[in-house]
């Protein structure tokens, strides 16, 4: 198994919304290195959901991939704000995978809690300059962020 941090604005899609809908695509990455992250993803693997550009940015819980990766939609959608006009239904170049809700945390971990934890200095989203919406976590790094949720 593998474990995810999937960061997303909660005015676009929040953890609620996930928790709402069960399930749903996680459309509108446009960087290529998220994209291999994300296409690299397998069925049963742990995403820590993480909220950004917000008050309280942090990880609200927990989501599990229920579907590989497929041809990310919005590519394909000239209204949409992710609308590819190089992507073609034939060879698409954006690609997404489904994640559906598991566990909600008790308590948010914030961002200030994150970078106050020595064991999670290492995670990649904790490096200078890293605005990646998708990003591996080790089983290590996994461990310790669900238990400063619990």
């Amino acid at each position: 198994m593998q474990y995810w941090l999937m960061k997303t604005e909660p005015d676009e899609f929040s953890f609620a919304d996930l928790e709402r809908k069960g399930r749903e695509p996680w459309t509108g990455v446009r960087n290529y290195q998220a994209r291999n992250f994300m296409r690299s993803a397998k069925v049963g693997d742990t995403v820590l959901f993480y909220h950004s550009n917000c008050d309280s940015p942090g990880i609200a819980g927990l989501a599990t991939v229920s579907k590989l990766a497929f041809a990310d939609p919005t590519q394909f959608d000239g209204k949409s704000e992710y609308f590819d006009p190089k992507s073609k239904p034939a060879e698409p170049r954006w690609f997404c995978i489904e994640v559906k809700f598991n566990k909600k945390f008790k308590n948010h971990v914030s961002l200030e809690t994150l970078k106050a934890t020595r064991e999670l200095k290492s995670m990649l989203i904790m490096r200078p300059g890293n605005r990646l919406s998708v990003t591996p976590v080790t089983a290590a790094e996994f461990k310790q962020v669900q238990k400063l949720g619990s």
